[in-house]
């Protein structure tokens, strides 16, 4: 994020960067509701509805009236994440979260979705370096595998709107490929 948001205010872009779950002290709140490792088991559907909740409050708070302004948004992880995380990870209906979506977005989606791809192994493993993992985190190798895979399908389903970048090579490479992307993203 530090490295795209860099990127675009250098070429004199005017950029809002923020988050999901999150974005927005309400947001805020439901995120560390959302990731706090707990005894009592999330439902899947209550999780849904949590996520769902929050976006709402960040997309009419801040990336509407972002938007309204001519700001550029650069937020970490929107929609695709909730299909790919209770979607495919928790097995949720893909028709609920789409309702879902329609009712707290419209028709409103993003112009570029970058994908930074890796193993996930080794994805995993950087968690663990960074420091104590969240709710999500500590799920199963499965687990991350469906997300993953649900995102390369989304990415291939929607070319136009993906970037993926293998996020496994160098940082220097990871960082060449984005600003690649970028380049051609803000040529158009």
């Amino acid at each position: 994020m530090d490295f795209v948001e860099q990127w675009l205010t250098e070429r004199g872009l005017e950029v809002l960067r923020t988050r999901e779950p999150g974005g927005t002290p309400l947001a805020e709140s439901i995120r560390e509701l959302l990731l706090a490792q707990r005894d009592e088991q999330v439902d899947p559907t209550a999780e849904l509805l949590m996520v769902f909740a929050a976006r709402a409050q960040h997309f009419n708070q801040v990336i509407c009236p972002a938007l309204a302004e001519g700001k550029w948004v650069l937020c970490d992880r929107f929609t695709d994440a909730t299909y790919a995380y209770q979607g495919a990870g928790r097995g949720l209906d893909v028709g609920l979260i789409k309702q879902l979506e329609h009712v707290v977005q419209g028709d409103l989606r993003p112009d570029c979705t970058l994908l930074l791809d890796i193993d996930v192994e080794v994805g995993l493993e950087r968690a663990r370096v960074r420091g104590e993992l969240d709710r999500f985190e500590v799920e199963t190798v499965q687990f991350f595998e469906r997300v993953r895979q649900c995102y390369l399908k989304r990415a291939k389903a929607e070319q136009a709107r993906f970037a993926v970048v293998d996020a496994g090579q160098a940082l220097a490479q990871v960082q060449a490929d984005i600003s690649a992307i970028l380049g051609r993203l803000t040529a158009s």
